[in-house]
Protein backbone atom coordinates (compact mmCIF):
# COMPACT_ATOMS: atom_id res chain seq x y z
CA UNK A 1 0.00 0.00 0.00
CA UNK A 2 0.90 3.36 -0.90
CA UNK A 3 -0.31 6.07 1.27
CA UNK A 4 0.85 10.02 1.60
CA UNK A 5 -0.55 12.85 3.49
CA UNK A 6 -2.51 14.80 1.15
CA UNK A 7 -4.25 17.39 3.33
CA UNK A 8 -5.62 18.30 6.58
CA UNK A 9 -7.93 20.38 8.30
CA UNK A 10 -8.09 23.21 11.08
CA UNK A 11 -11.06 25.85 12.03
CA UNK A 12 -10.66 29.16 11.31
CA UNK A 13 -12.56 31.98 13.34
CA UNK A 14 -11.92 34.87 11.36
CA UNK A 15 -11.04 33.52 7.58
CA UNK A 16 -9.03 36.84 6.56
CA UNK A 17 -6.93 36.47 9.61
CA UNK A 18 -6.25 33.02 9.03
CA UNK A 19 -5.16 33.83 5.49
CA UNK A 20 -2.85 36.35 5.92
CA UNK A 21 -1.23 34.37 9.21
CA UNK A 22 -0.22 31.41 6.74
CA UNK A 23 0.50 33.08 4.15
CA UNK A 24 1.99 35.91 5.35
CA UNK A 25 3.70 34.93 8.48
CA UNK A 26 4.58 31.22 7.59
CA UNK A 27 5.04 31.71 3.99
CA UNK A 28 2.78 28.78 2.29
CA UNK A 29 1.34 29.57 -0.80
CA UNK A 30 -2.62 29.98 -1.47
CA UNK A 31 -4.02 27.17 -3.32
CA UNK A 32 -7.64 27.61 -3.01
CA UNK A 33 -10.20 30.21 -1.49
CA UNK A 34 -14.05 29.42 -1.54
CA UNK A 35 -16.63 30.43 0.26
CA UNK A 36 -17.65 33.72 1.37
CA UNK A 37 -17.59 35.57 4.72
CA UNK A 38 -17.04 33.20 7.53
CA UNK A 39 -18.33 30.56 5.52
CA UNK A 40 -14.73 30.46 3.76
CA UNK A 41 -12.45 27.10 2.73
CA UNK A 42 -8.83 28.03 2.26
CA UNK A 43 -6.22 25.96 1.17
CA UNK A 44 -2.84 26.73 1.75
CA UNK A 45 0.80 24.72 1.86
CA UNK A 46 4.27 25.11 1.63
CA UNK A 47 5.21 25.88 -2.19
CA UNK A 48 7.43 23.50 -2.28
CA UNK A 49 5.11 20.53 -1.60
CA UNK A 50 2.40 20.80 -3.93
CA UNK A 51 1.00 17.57 -2.75
CA UNK A 52 0.72 18.59 0.73
CA UNK A 53 -1.89 21.18 1.95
CA UNK A 54 -3.66 22.63 5.50
CA UNK A 55 -7.27 23.22 4.71
CA UNK A 56 -8.70 26.31 7.06
CA UNK A 57 -12.08 25.70 7.39
CA UNK A 58 -15.34 26.98 9.52
CA UNK A 59 -15.47 25.57 12.79
CA UNK A 60 -18.17 23.00 13.25
CA UNK A 61 -20.19 23.03 10.60
CA UNK A 62 -21.18 19.33 9.75
CA UNK A 63 -24.61 19.48 9.72
CA UNK A 64 -25.11 16.46 12.24
CA UNK A 65 -22.92 18.59 14.46
CA UNK A 66 -25.48 19.90 18.21
CA UNK A 67 -25.55 23.55 18.90
CA UNK A 68 -23.90 22.35 22.51
CA UNK A 69 -21.47 20.32 20.57
CA UNK A 70 -20.54 23.47 18.12
CA UNK A 71 -20.03 25.97 21.44
CA UNK A 72 -17.98 23.09 22.81
CA UNK A 73 -15.43 23.27 19.71
CA UNK A 74 -15.53 26.78 19.74
CA UNK A 75 -14.42 27.02 23.17
CA UNK A 76 -11.80 24.52 22.74
CA UNK A 77 -10.46 26.52 19.89
CA UNK A 78 -9.88 29.84 22.09
CA UNK A 79 -8.21 27.77 24.83
CA UNK A 80 -5.74 26.13 22.07
CA UNK A 81 -7.00 22.67 23.04
CA UNK A 82 -8.83 21.72 19.75
CA UNK A 83 -6.35 21.37 16.89
CA UNK A 84 -2.99 21.15 16.72
CA UNK A 85 -0.48 20.43 13.84
CA UNK A 86 3.41 19.80 13.57
CA UNK A 87 5.47 21.29 11.33
CA UNK A 88 9.35 21.00 10.21
CA UNK A 89 12.15 23.34 9.33
CA UNK A 90 15.99 22.39 9.43
CA UNK A 91 16.72 25.58 11.44
CA UNK A 92 14.14 26.22 14.73
CA UNK A 93 16.18 29.10 15.67
CA UNK A 94 16.21 31.10 12.40
CA UNK A 95 12.38 30.32 12.04
CA UNK A 96 11.20 31.67 15.73
CA UNK A 97 13.43 34.66 14.94
CA UNK A 98 10.97 35.48 11.86
CA UNK A 99 7.85 34.55 13.91
CA UNK A 100 8.77 36.45 16.64
CA UNK A 101 9.29 39.51 14.19
CA UNK A 102 6.21 39.14 12.44
CA UNK A 103 4.25 39.20 15.67
CA UNK A 104 3.01 35.62 15.95
CA UNK A 105 1.79 34.22 18.98
CA UNK A 106 4.82 31.95 20.56
CA UNK A 107 3.36 29.80 23.24
CA UNK A 108 6.88 27.37 23.68
CA UNK A 109 9.86 28.93 22.98
CA UNK A 110 12.68 26.80 20.93
CA UNK A 111 13.95 23.94 23.14
CA UNK A 112 14.87 20.68 23.61
CA UNK A 113 11.82 18.58 24.74
CA UNK A 114 11.40 15.54 26.98
CA UNK A 115 10.43 13.66 23.94
CA UNK A 116 14.27 14.08 21.96
CA UNK A 117 13.37 16.86 19.65
CA UNK A 118 14.05 20.33 19.93
CA UNK A 119 10.80 22.30 19.29
CA UNK A 120 8.40 25.04 20.31
CA UNK A 121 4.98 26.16 19.78
CA UNK A 122 2.79 29.18 18.88
CA UNK A 123 -1.15 29.76 18.31
CA UNK A 124 -2.51 31.09 14.65
CA UNK A 125 -5.17 33.45 14.82
CA UNK A 126 -7.57 31.28 15.87
CA UNK A 127 -6.09 29.42 18.91
CA UNK A 128 -4.56 26.13 16.81
CA UNK A 129 -1.37 25.02 18.16
CA UNK A 130 1.33 24.48 15.86
CA UNK A 131 4.18 23.20 16.86
CA UNK A 132 7.73 23.04 14.94
CA UNK A 133 10.11 20.66 15.05
CA UNK A 134 14.19 20.93 14.00
CA UNK A 135 14.66 18.21 11.53
CA UNK A 136 17.82 17.45 9.25
CA UNK A 137 16.97 17.81 6.04
CA UNK A 138 13.33 18.97 6.30
CA UNK A 139 12.14 22.30 4.42
CA UNK A 140 14.08 25.26 4.93
CA UNK A 141 12.86 27.78 7.72
CA UNK A 142 9.38 30.12 7.47
CA UNK A 143 10.00 32.56 4.73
Amino acid sequence: MNLNLNASFLPHTDPDASLAFYRDVLGFEVRKDVGSDSMRWITVGPADRPDTSLVLEPPAVDPGITPEERRTVVEMMAKGTYARVLLATDDLDATFARLRAAGAEIVQEPGEQAWGVRGGALRDPAGNLLRIEEVAGAAPDVR
